[in-house]
């Protein structure tokens, strides 16, 4: 077997790596530094049975509102964002987090209140509470809640007027969402026999009080009856809250010349002492 082949092979190699260091091969490592702050942010929202409505097809209205909020929330890449539900009672499902998987799986969990068992109903004043109680103790320049409801308070031991004065104290602005069609909509119900079946329900939605809400905190008042009509909604809270984010990006460069162009020099030293000891050719 003749390994004279392996000098050219060194002597490629060698060729190789030189020319490479001659291009002066870097690695680059960059680092972004944020300046300034983010907007915190808590969202409440309503679970209560009426959210089970078809309104908003081709889902129900609370799968329609956790799509678009979970738009909503990679949109604000460097806020703070918590959530809260509320039926006949409030739960905060997430603290104010930058940790969008976290929030993201807590918005997955998400069902309606007789999905999980808890009691039906729709205490506005007391997700309200909970969600200002949540940015309390922020530090954040701006603090905004964003309650979004399909219905009437009519659960809980909190008056929604009075939640909306403690969160006016705390200097957190509150913007209301109200979901739903006006009149008749769809709903499924289960009979006795535990057959589904839909059916044409009145709905209510008390508008007076979201909208004083809003003006009591220096927010505002929005109705969505379909989902597009939400996701403008949602967009048009997004520009209105821009974050005071300003981005630096450091590149530190890293010469790799000495890694190509030392084994090539290795390489020609073995090809060298190859040609002139094991492969010398004898006249």
């Amino acid at each position: 077997v003749s390994f004279r082949p392996l000098l050219g092979l060194l002597r490629a190699l060698t060729l190789g790596l030189i020319i490479l260091g001659l291009a002066r091969p870097q690695f680059v490592e960059a680092r972004d530094i944020i300046h300034g702050q983010g907007v915190d942010i808590a969202l409440a929202l309503d679970i209560s049975g009426s959210m089970a409505s078809l309104d908003f097809q081709p889902q129900n209205r609370l799968e329609a509102a956790k799509e678009v909020i979970e738009e909503f929330i990679a949109e604000r890449p460097y806020d703070q964002i918590g959530l809260v539900v509320f039926a006949s009672n409030a739960f905060n499902q997430s603290p104010p987090t930058v940790d969008k998987n976290v929030l993201g799986r807590m918005m997955e969990q998400t069902k309606l209140a007789t999905e999980l068992g808890i009691e039906d109903g729709t205490a506005i004043g007391m997700g309200l509470a909970n969600a200002a109680n949540m940015l309390k103790e922020s530090a954040a320049k701006s603090r905004i809640v964003i309650l979004l409801t399909d219905g009437v308070n009519n659960a809980g031991q909190m008056d929604p007027l009075t939640a909306a004065d403690a969160a006016e104290t705390l200097g957190i602005k509150v913007y209301t969402i109200g979901m739903g069609r006006a009149g008749q909509v769809p709903v499924p119900v289960t009979d006795a026999f535990g057959r589904e079946r839909v059916v044409m329900q009145e709905s209510s939605l008390d508008e007076a009080t979201l909208q004083e809400i809003a003006d009591r905190t220096g927010g505002r008042y929005f109705r969505a009856e379909d989902t597009q009509g939400l996701r403008q909604i949602y967009d048009e809270i997004n520009a209105l809250e821009k974050s005071e984010i300003e981005i630096t990006t450091y590149a530190n460069y890293q010469e790799l010349m000495g890694w190509v162009v030392v084994p090539g020099l290795l390489f020609l030293l073995a090809e060298m002492f190859l040609r002139q000891t094991i492969f010398r050719t004898i006249p």
